[in-house]
């Protein structure tokens, strides 16, 4: 028998998980879904099915649920379903949580030790017409496209090293999706892995970095020439994990270190720049400038929801985001970078026209918050739309007490000019206990939703999404 999930801050209002799996065809619709956006919005996001084992509990280690909006002809359908990974469905046998935190193998049961603790509860990614549900510890998780059932992991041909990153890059020149990974080879390593998958899916490059100390790298960056890897100062340890310390933990005196790569050189002939100690979970885009690379980054001043080596909470007021601008000088007879901000506004999960992906581009969304609103990372009072050229602004405030998910870029036309589209997002509705989805004219966003699908029940607080296209 399972039992009640503990008080806990990332367990309780909508960061608490739904116990059900559900479809609703025809969701009630105010004002308009234009009949031309036509395709399935999927988000991801973590849910777990059991109490935690140990009663410890972080946001980033819940079972993954997928939810999926359908749009045609101006309706909305729904589904959600968990990612029933192998970890999933040996726990849902068992009938209980079997794996420790963060995958600790001290406090995991004697039955699991060894089995594949994957949740696949961070993004969900479209490529080759497969539907991918991702985190940074595994190997993608294939779901089929329309009903969300498991096809199992995919490893390219047993090329992967072990484990695949939450946020690859698709390249809208050539198609092919670039990825990452951190800590190959075991846990805590300073090793990372830089793949490249053809627009078929057959993974062509798959090699391995020396990193200058082992950390939690979230995502990375592209241009069209360049990889840019951001080493950071949240730092892993077995030591730590082992002795009852926490096993990610901020180092600040470490500094960052910042590696970039050509994408047709080889691994060893990467360079590493160093600046002082930031951490960024999402990049917004970046591109080049000549010798020049320039990234727009949405950056802390310290890593948020994670504590010091000792296990001493970290500094709340340096665990906000404002979007900055890296530049480094590839001519330049120098191991630093410029940092610049663009905002002052706080926010996070930052998206754009990714047809504009490692290129120059001009608009910029993400999903903010004014400081005296916040409550918990991943509760957002509005969105913002930037103009990278002018710097002009555009919010969307959501009503009180309500708040709103990641935006997802959708164009209007394969051949739209940048920012002719829509913006979708899932907006939660504090007073009803339940959400809608949100779909706004991308230039227009100040002006409000121009179509809602009305849902009887809660989406949690995710992560990442991504529209597949009809």
């Amino acid at each position: 028998m399972s039992k009640p999930f503990p008080e806990h801050p990332f367990l309780r209002g909508n960061f608490a998980p739904l116990s059900f799996e559900a479809e609703a065809h025809d969701l009630p619709v105010q004002g308009e879904f234009p009949k031309d956006l036509a395709g399935t919005l999927y988000r991801n996001g973590p849910n777990p099915q059991f109490a935690p084992k140990d009663g410890q509990y972080h946001w980033f280690v819940g079972d993954g649920m997928l939810h999926a909006f359908q749009l045609e002809e101006g309706r909305v359908h729904y589904r959600n379903r968990f990612v029933r990974t192998p970890r999933f469905q040996l726990e849902r046998d068992a009938g209980r949580p079997l794996f420790g935190f963060f995958g600790n193998p001290m406090t995991t049961d004697p039955s699991a030790l060894g089995k594949d603790s994957g949740v696949a509860n961070t993004n969900v990614v479209v490529h080759g017409g497969r539907l991918f549900a991702l985190e940074e510890a595994h190997a993608p998780f294939e779901v089929d496209p329309g009903t969300l059932a498991p096809k199992g992991y995919e490893t390219f041909e047993d090329k992967l090293q072990g484990r695949f990153t939450a946020h690859p890059k698709t390249d809208p020149e050539t198609g092919e999706m670039l990825g990452f990974a951190y800590s190959v080879g075991g846990f805590f390593t300073d090793k990372l892995a830089y793949y490249v998958i053809d627009r078929s899916g057959t993974m062509t490059r798959s090699d391995v970095i020396q990193a200058p100390y082992s950390a939690m790298v979230h995502d990375f960056i592209a241009t069209r020439n360049h990889v840019i890897f951001p080493v950071m100062p949240l730092t892993g340890s077995l030591d730590r994990a082992v002795s009852g310390k926490p096993a990610f933990a901020w180092e600040p005196a470490k500094g960052n270190r910042i590696g970039i790569l050509r994408r047709d050189q080889p691994v060893s002939s990467i360079r590493w720049f160093q600046g002082p100690a930031s951490y960024v979970f999402h990049p917004m885009n970046a591109w080049e400038e000549g010798d020049l690379i320039v990234a727009d980054m949405m950056q802390y001043e310290a890593a948020p929801l994670f504590p010091s080596p000792d296990g001493t909470p970290g500094d709340e007021r340096k665990a906000v985001a404002k979007l900055v601008r890296w530049t480094f000088d590839l001519a330049g007879n120098t191991d630093t970078y410029k940092e610049e901000p663009l905002d002052d506004l706080l926010g996070e999960f930052p998206r754009f026209d990714e047809r504009f992906a490692g290129l120059s581009y001009r608009h910029g969304f993400y999903a903010f918050y004014e400081p005296e609103q916040r409550r918990f990372t991943g509760s957002f009072g509005g969105l913002a739309h930037r103009d990278a050229r002018t710097g002009a602004r555009k919010l969307w405030r959501a009503p009180h007490g309500d708040a709103v998910s990641e935006p997802v870029f959708v164009p209007r036309k394969p051949d739209s000019a940048e920012g002719d589209g829509w913006l979708l997002a899932v907006v939660y509705r504090g007073e009803e206990k339940r959400s809608d989805l949100c779909a706004f004219d991308a230039m227009s966003i100040d002006k409000g939703p121009i179509g809602t699908a009305m849902l009887g029940h809660r989406v949690p607080y995710g992560f990442h999404g991504n529209f597949r296209q009809a």
